[in-house]
């Protein structure tokens, strides 16, 4: 029986229990995992899954999570910790209880329920996005959050509940940055409306701005391709997600983002944002035109996913899914274009970031595009990978868009 391939045949059939595996490392068959070098870099298989991965995280001490959606299968653990070749259900296996087809046994405000992000701070902790959106559809009442888990204790610290007014239906928290000084979480969102949310970190106060903007939607103009051939599911539609990739500048004044059906980064004063928290009214949607009149066009990045800003050199990194490749923007050089750092065909979907404490990126894919929402005869279970990239030096790539000729 060919597999559902839409969201809400794909949340029938996770409904109806189908494939509850947990996310097993598996073997990999691929011979070609010794790291490979191209543009200065050095790109290197960390581990291989069974299941569909997005968001990886180091923490300053070096532990590394990952994080499994809830998308064309009801995986049995949706955050772990990677540790001496095994994933560890994270914080516990209570957290991870949730299933799809169990949903009413269990309370979404303190489970796992879809979680998309894990980013951890500068100040011990690890911070959980959780969209409660299984298969990118209906967002599961009372399970939109953030959760701050404490490693020192390895126990949830927080958890930030999410409304209709932050997370409403056709919603899909995406991706998540805190401000240097601890206070502030910028979040994005990809669902139908795309918009950025801002949370007071203590207050728990949260209120989304630029919902409806231009800056925050897909781009009508864009159709994103993989394989050189325009990606679209078995019912026509192509990829829609709105903004997505996230970026805070190492001072915390500029958050950067752009949507995966774009091309187009934007850039805005954080200042701004935070403005908006205290504001005793704030319009929402494009009646919001103080705040829209402040977003800048930073430039063009293609179609991108993951977005980050190292702090070893100061430079933009950017997944590039179109051409199974990662590029690097000067962010220092106006109108500079993003220059090919390393192509693999391995690098299906390159998907998220994260920067571990000696500068080296790692890096998720994801392989949305080899996943039953676009292959109706692809497995439910979509094997993916983890990569660790060690950029070589600042000069390594220039700022016209290819590498300096050897």
């Amino acid at each position: 029986m060919p597999r559902p391939t839409s969201p809400a045949c794909l949340l029938t059939a996770l409904l109806a229990g189908s494939l509850l595996a947990g996310p097993a490392l598996a073997q990999s068959s691929d011979l070609s995992s010794a790291p490979a070098r191209a543009g200065g870099a050095t790109l290197t298989k960390v581990a291989d899954f069974a299941h569909q991965v997005t968001g990886v995280t180091v923490s300053k001490d070096g532990r590394l999570f990952v994080n499994f959606p809830r998308w064309t299968e009801d995986s049995a653990v949706s955050v772990a910790e990677l540790k001496d070749g095994r994933l560890i259900p994270f914080p516990d296996d209570a957290w991870n209880a949730w299933r799809n087809a169990r949903k009413d046994e269990l309370s979404a405000k303190d489970h796992w329920v879809c979680v998309q992000s894990v980013v951890a701070d500068s100040r011990g902790n690890v911070w959980v996005l959780d969209p409660a959106a299984p298969a990118m559809a209906a967002v599961v009442k009372d399970g939109p959050k953030l959760v701050e888990i404490d490693l020192r204790t390895n126990k949830p610290a927080r958890i930030i509940a999410f409304d209709e007014s932050v997370a409403p239906q056709g919603s899909y928290l995406n991706d998540v940055r805190f401000s240097p000084d601890g206070k502030t979480a910028y979040l994005t969102d990809s669902g139908a409306s795309g918009a950025l949310v801002v949370v007071d970190l203590e207050s728990g106060r949260a209120r989304r701005v630029l919902d409806g903007d231009p800056s925050t939607q897909p781009d009508k103009s864009v159709t994103v391709t993989a394989d050189g051939k325009p990606l679209r599911r078995p019912d026509g539609r192509g990829v829609e997600f709105a903004a997505d990739g996230l970026a805070l500048a190492p001072d915390g004044k500029t958050l950067y983002w752009q949507a995966i059906k774009g091309k187009t980064l934007y850039g805005i004063s954080t200042e701004a944002l935070t403005g908006w928290l205290t504001a005793a009214v704030v319009p929402s949607g494009l009646a919001d035109k103080g705040l829209s009149g402040k977003v800048e066009t930073i430039g063009e990045n293609g179609p991108a996913d993951g977005l980050v800003i190292a702090r070893r050199d100061g430079r933009m990194y950017v997944t590039a899914p179109e051409e199974n490749a990662v590029k690097v923007r000067d962010l220092s050089a106006k109108g500079s274009k993003p220059a090919m750092l390393v192509q693999d065909a391995r690098l299906r979907w390159p998907d998220t970031f994260a920067e571990g404490p000696d500068g080296t990126l790692y890096l998720t894919t994801s392989h949305i595009q080899d996943s039953a929402f676009y292959k109706p005869d692809a497995p439910a279970a979509l094997p993916t990978e983890l990569w660790s990239l060690k950029p070589g030096p600042a000069e390594a790539t220039g700022s016209s868009g290819s590498p300096p000729a050897r």
